[in-house]
């Protein structure tokens, strides 16, 4: 699992809304998971499991949720696969399962983890909008809080999904809550109040002060959206999972918080199978 909303650490920056592009994107965000992976695995490492499937700040996991379904046999992609834990989750349930990932230090930590738990994921570093498989190679690809918020070029990344996706295919994946864009990134009572349109899918960018160059972008897309691109591709939407708040679960994440989310949602999991 990927890191949801929220900047990650490294240079001074300031933060601005305007349009980016995919290369743009793509030249911010893979530098940027570069220099923040090593934090962001001493920090959530332990909370994801080496082999483990969670599906977004919640704590909600995969063996709770079966959103991908039956494992046993089929060929996974896990795209934003981050150090492959969920990957390996699912190559200890019988799957045969990739990773692909922007950030080489990112697939760095996944060999470190290949190598202390025995369960090994080939991975491949790449971007979601050229996947670098052959049609029909896979019969589930997921992405949980992975590549998907960090590309621009989004109908392409949902095209290339459904290109790899063999007939009857199972795609998955979880993204910060569309509704969570209205409100500051802040996990206490102050951050419920709303402070910009939901409606306003301008780009979340920031802007390196020393070097003027663009590190960090995030795009936003309503649930109206993600069901046309998904409808447009030739899915069809069989789960839209809004994960409550657990009992006695108090971590804080990012803008993700007891204070927030037992009175909003944080995570959206969406569930969609190709026609045979």
């Amino acid at each position: 699992m990927s890191e949801p909303e929220g900047p990650a650490q490294g240079p001074v920056v300031f933060a601005e809304r305007r349009a980016v592009s995919e290369a743009e994107s793509r030249r911010a965000n893979g530098p940027d998971w570069d220099r923040y992976a090593d934090e962001y695995q001493a920090t959530h490492g332990p909370f994801l499991g080496d082999a483990g499937f969670v599906w977004g700040p919640e704590g909600v996991t995969e063996a709770e949720l079966g959103i991908l379904g039956e494992l046993e046999g089929r060929t996974v992609l896990d795209l934003g696969s981050g150090a492959g834990q969920c990957a390996r989750w699912t190559r200890s349930r019988g799957a045969t399962s990739y990773g692909l990932d922007l950030s080489h230090r990112q697939l760095q930590h996944s060999r470190r983890l290949d190598e202390s738990t025995g369960v090994a994921v080939p991975s491949v570093r790449a971007t979601a909008t050229a996947i670098p498989f052959a049609d029909r190679s896979f019969d589930v690809v997921f992405c949980s809080f992975g590549a998907l918020q960090f590309v621009a070029d989004i109908a392409d990344a949902i095209a290339e999904v459904a290109r790899v996706l063999r007939p009857g295919g199972r795609f998955a994946f979880s993204i910060t809550h569309p509704t969570r864009w209205m409100f500051p990134d802040d996990p206490t009572a102050d951050g419920l109040v709303a402070s910009q349109s939901y409606w306003d899918r301008t780009p979340y960018v920031e802007v390196d002060v020393a070097s003027g160059a663009t590190s960090y972008a995030e795009h936003h897309r309503t649930l109206g959206d993600w069901v046309s691109l998904l409808a447009s591709a030739g899915f069809r939407i069989t789960d839209l999972v809004e994960p409550q708040w657990p009992d006695g679960h108090e971590r804080v994440w990012g803008g993700w918080s007891r204070a927030r989310g037992e009175i909003t949602p944080g995570t959206a999991i969406f569930g969609a199978d190709l026609p045979r």
